[in-house]
């Protein structure tokens, strides 16, 4: 992708978000912020993780801490608020910077290992506190408040909402993005590479951490006032270690090398959460089985995959890619279908209605399993041979793919070879 393109695209992509409201029912709608809400949180994330290379286990403290600090700031000056309904989000930024600076100072101490415990450690500490100090965070009920009117906007409805947190995400993310071409943004890449050079130049390396440290839990503060203006409520389960583990998978999953990869993983995690939920309880499975793959085979994330493809079009030529684009969305197809199709029959076997049903009467054959519009019999063999045929289909696909890729390889090799274009013998010139 030329870097001519990326304002264009980035502009399309601004005005598609802006229409949502028009485009989208309520349902999706406040699907559309939770996606917002957990992209500005893993990009927030990925200022840590990605750019300083420092891999935090509990940053849903400062992103629940943040929550909390807007929810009382709504509830002060008896409910009027301590600040306009739109300039809410700077009370959880305080609060997540604040936060982040006392538990970076600990925390960047040490390094590798030793730092992700101790983040994962404070964020427990505090999670399991929560319950006990009802002052601040409510108890098991959590607080609750209400959005005010303000500037006009009544913010009673969901688009209000909408455009609200939008134009909070879109300036966090510039901030982000302008944050990577300052001194400071700069030397948290040579935190990433070799902290120790850093040191043996005379930087500190300890300040530069907490720095850092402070600044990715300051937008994850403001990720967390804009979840709590938008559910108008917090409880301690924005502490909890889910939340925690999802912003990294979501940020690995995207990719940490890119600016928006992590931006591109939440979006799409979240918006799989909010359609497959409601069509399986493996949803959880599938997300861990796509980070294992993302994981084991594509370790610059699903952002990486854009400029392997466009590689990969400039060495083969288009006429070559296309065919190689289709067979491996065809591959990809059937590995999911079949994947799929393993997961919901061995679940709906393995369920407790299920076993009920087949122990009610013992001596009679397995009940069929309705999946996919028609029931399948577990003990039938085509049952089993379905899924067997599309996974050895889309491996075959993938095999084959390969397979011609390095055949493709080994021909440009042999034409680009010293004396290859070379025609005639020896003296045939004389």
């Amino acid at each position: 992708m030329k870097f001519r393109s990326v304002p264009v695209l980035a502009a399309l992509g601004v005005l598609l978000l802006a229409a949502a409201p028009v485009l989208l029912s309520q349902g999706l709608l406040n699907a559309a912020i939770q996606m917002l809400i957990a992209v500005l949180f893993a990009s927030a994330y990925n200022v840590l993780c990605g750019q300083a290379g420092m891999l935090s286990f509990g940053h849903a403290a400062y992103f629940g801490v943040g929550a909390f600090a807007t929810v009382h700031a709504m509830n002060a000056v008896g409910g009027a608020g301590l600040l306009p309904t739109p300039l809410l989000p700077l009370a959880g930024a305080l609060g997540g910077l604040l936060m982040g600076a006392v538990a970076g100072w600990f925390a960047t101490q040490r390094t590798g290992t030793y730092f992700a415990m101790i983040t994962l450690a404070i964020a427990e500490l505090l999670h399991a506190l929560a319950p006990h100090l009802k002052g601040l965070f409510g108890g098991e009920a959590g607080v609750s408040a209400m959005r005010m009117p303000a500037m006009g906007l009544s913010f009673g409805s969901t688009s209000q909402v909408y455009y609200l947190t939008l134009a909070w995400v879109l300036a966090c993310l510039a901030l982000l993005y302008f944050f990577t071409f300052t001194p400071v943004g700069r030397l948290a890449l040579g935190l990433r590479e070799n902290g120790h050079r850093l040191a043996f130049l005379g930087y500190d390396v300890h300040r530069l951490g907490v720095l850092v440290f402070a600044i990715s839990a300051m937008f994850s503060g403001v990720a967390g006032g804009l979840q709590v203006i938008n559910n108008e409520a917090a409880n301690y389960v924005v502490l909890d270690a889910h939340l925690s583990a999802s912003v990294v998978l979501n940020t690995y999953i995207g990719g940490v090398k890119l600016f928006l990869g992590p931006a591109l993983g939440a979006s799409i995690m979240t918006f799989f959460g909010y359609a497959a939920s409601d069509l399986t309880q493996s949803w959880l499975l599938y997300q861990g089985i796509l980070f294992v793959l993302v994981m084991m085979f594509m370790p610059e994330g699903l952002a990486g995959l854009f400029g392997a493809a466009g590689r990969l079009r400039r060495r083969i030529g288009t006429a070559r890619f296309v065919p190689v684009l289709l067979a491996c969305m065809a591959a990809a197809a059937l590995l999911a279908a079949g994947t799929a199709f393993t997961v919901e029959l061995l679940q709906r076997m393995f369920s407790q209605d299920y076993r009920a049903m087949a122990n009610a009467n013992p001596y009679a054959p397995w009940p069929p399993i309705a999946l996919f519009g028609r029931a399948w019999p577990p003990a039938a063999v085509l049952t089993w041979l379905v899924p067997a045929l599309l996974l050895a289909l889309g491996g075959s696909l993938v095999l084959g793919v390969r397979r011609w890729l390095c055949v493709l390889s080994a021909r440009d090799e042999q034409d680009a070879a010293p004396g290859a274009a070379v025609t005639g013998t020896p003296g045939s010139a004389a």
